[in-house]
């Protein structure tokens, strides 16, 4: 039986209908997908700028590169807008300290509301220091800066509840690493969602160096966590002590535990 002109057309109607449809899904799978993949690396600084920043910068590029990731770099607070934002999924801040003396109000709100929507944020080092003022970031790191140590040996101590990570997996429950230590004001153990990668044994080294020693630096004690992940408030959060300088990042270990860091970041 041959169809009725009417009939065609509500066919040719609904094909059409089915095939823009699947266009549309493949096109925001494909624009999520690329998002996934966009990680913006901000390294301005409001306090102490380390001179090896711009270093890091260029083997943040370079490794996350090679993970497979597209990087940006930016030290300009006027990029981090909500319209810029939302090209990314992962924000790296490369010691990127007291923020507040950087970003106005409306950057920070849209760094919380582009975070909140599923993104993740990757803090490097003093991207922990001098933040209490931005009480919404400085809640979801749990912890700020108190001292550090010097660029020093120290035994890490991989936390066996999440010893299959991906950024800690494959290197032994113990191994000695170099690092300038962070000393915070809290230990973040036990906040909610927070998950601890590992911690580091302040009886191997000596956690507070001679400048803190007389300016009021505390070591931690024996809950150091020195690297941790946390879900929380619709995002995803990563901190390493690592980072200080390149020595503590361009090692093979340094190389998983930040491409890996990210990658989870990213929601993969």
């Amino acid at each position: 039986m041959k169809q009725r002109p009417a009939t065609r057309l509500l066919s040719l109607v609904l094909t059409l209908a089915v095939l823009a449809s699947v266009v549309w899904t493949t096109a925001a799978q494909n624009e999520k997908s690329d998002r996934a993949k966009r990680v913006l690396v901000f390294s301005g600084t409001g306090w102490f700028r380390h001179p090896e920043i711009p270093k890091m910068n260029g083997w943040l590029a370079n490794v996350l590169r090679d993970g497979g990731f597209s990087v940006e770099i930016s030290e300009t607070p006027k990029d981090l807008t909500s319209a810029r934002l939302a090209q990314y999924q992962v924000l790296v801040l490369n010691n990127a300290n007291a923020l507040t003396d950087l970003l106005d109000e409306k950057q920070r709100q849209a760094i919380e509301n582009w975070y909140k929507g599923g993104r993740g944020l990757v803090a490097l080092h003093a991207a922990l220091v001098h933040q209490t003022k931005w009480k919404w970031f400085n809640d979801l790191a749990g912890c700020d800066f108190n001292s550090d140590s010097d660029f020093l040996q120290a035994k890490v101590v991989i936390d066996t509840a999440n010893k299959d990570h991906p950024s800690v997996q494959g290197f032994g429950p113990e191994f000695n690493y170099s690092a300038d230590w962070t000393n915070h004001d809290r230990a973040v153990t036990g906040l909610p969602g927070v998950k601890v990668l590992f911690r580091v044994d302040e009886t191997t080294y000596q956690p507070v160096r001679a400048f803190f020693k007389t300016n009021g630096g505390k070591p931690m004690g024996k809950d150091h966590p020195a690297a941790w992940l946390r879900e929380h408030d619709g995002g995803r959060f990563f901190y390493t002590e690592l980072g200080h300088d390149l020595r503590s990042l361009d090692t093979k270990f340094g190389m998983k535990h930040v491409t890996k860091g990210v990658r989870w970041a990213a929601g993969n």
